[in-house]
């Protein structure tokens, strides 16, 4: 008899991946924010993807089974983080808080807090628990907490090539995962911030959305734009590599890297490694982040966790 773990795997693995077939396409934007530079070709084999974000639920089945235990939900240590206030050595996440008023854009301290208590079992702080949000996003994961659910799920994290690739759902070269038009015939196509952000949001969803509130994009892929960022596997850089001088050389899958940055918050002195996130969130706002985008990519502190970063796994050569 199959144990109700492997039960639970295989099941996520018949009932919500697509098989997405390999390919060219051309990686990254010129026409955008700087770190998406240079567009550039690139190939990628066959892989399946899960169809959604993983959800509330699923993560909920791996930590009943492992009794894995967040970031989010462990105590720092001090000596981690020198320099820091011994007050802000707690278990918590950064929350996303609305302002009252329009505030200062260049000062994200104005709507992000750090919260105690806040977690993936409490995505808006400790008052809140999972009710009704079981088809969200998981949030509040660090890039360990998804490595972990990976490879407790016979799976892996994709590169930020698979992941491009994926989103662009087979419109090489389209400004968004579903055409070149932000809202097409006044519909829209994703999770993602309208009116001024961060005091007046006029979306359909307050936060984030249950997965496959909205339209899938061409490989059946749902959520790969809005709603949460995703964690990849490539470390981050600030630009991409250009195309090969020889047309032979078209990179295959390319991991970026080398391993670079810090986090450039309060404690500069501390490097932090971080990894390139992408998709966007339900906070990208045409007067702030227009991260919308398969091109568009972010850098994430692998040790951080936010209430709008998740994930999605891949499989591949089976």
């Amino acid at each position: 008899m199959k144990s109700s773990a492997l039960a639970v795997r295989e099941s996520f693995t018949q009932d919500s991946m697509i098989l997405v077939p390999g390919g060219r396409f051309l990686m990254g934007s010129d026409s955008h924010y700087a770190e998406e530079a240079p567009a550039h070709h690139v190939s990628v084999g066959s892989f399946w993807m899960d169809v959604t974000p993983v959800t509330n639920r699923q993560f909920a089945a791996f930590v009943r089974d492992t009794g894995h235990v967040t970031f989010a939900e462990t105590v720092p240590d001090q000596n981690d983080y020198p320099g820091s206030l011994p007050e802000l050595i707690f278990a918590g996440s950064l929350v996303f808080i609305f302002p009252k008023q329009p505030v200062d854009l260049q000062d994200w301290s104005q709507w992000w807090r750090l919260c105690k208590g806040a977690n993936w079992r409490h995505p808006y702080g400790p008052e809140r628990g999972l009710k009704g949000l079981e088809d969200h996003p998981v949030v509040h994961v660090t890039f360990a907490d998804a490595l972990a659910y990976a490879a407790w799920a016979g799976k892996s994290l994709p590169t930020e090539a698979e992941w491009e690739y994926a989103a662009r759902g087979g419109l090489d070269g389209a400004e968004f995962a579903w055409g070149d038009a932000f809202i097409p015939n006044n519909r829209p196509m994703a999770n993602t911030w309208h009116g001024e952000f961060p005091h007046q949001r006029q979306s359909r969803f307050r936060r984030t959305s249950p997965v496959k509130s909205f339209p899938p994009n061409g490989y059946g892929l749902y959520d790969m734009i809005g709603n949460v960022w995703e964690w990849t596997t490539d470390w981050w850089s600030q630009h991409h590599r250009p195309d090969s001088a020889k047309a032979c050389c078209l990179p295959s899958n390319p991991r970026g890297g080398p391993e670079s940055g810090s986090y450039d918050g309060d404690l500069p002195q501390v490097r932090i490694p971080r990894k390139v996130i992408k998709g966007g969130s339900h906070l990208c706002a045409p007067n702030y982040c227009r991260r919308y985008r398969p091109a568009a990519r972010h850098a994430e502190p692998v040790d951080t966790s936010t209430s709008h970063v998740g994930f999605r796994c891949v499989l591949r050569d089976i």
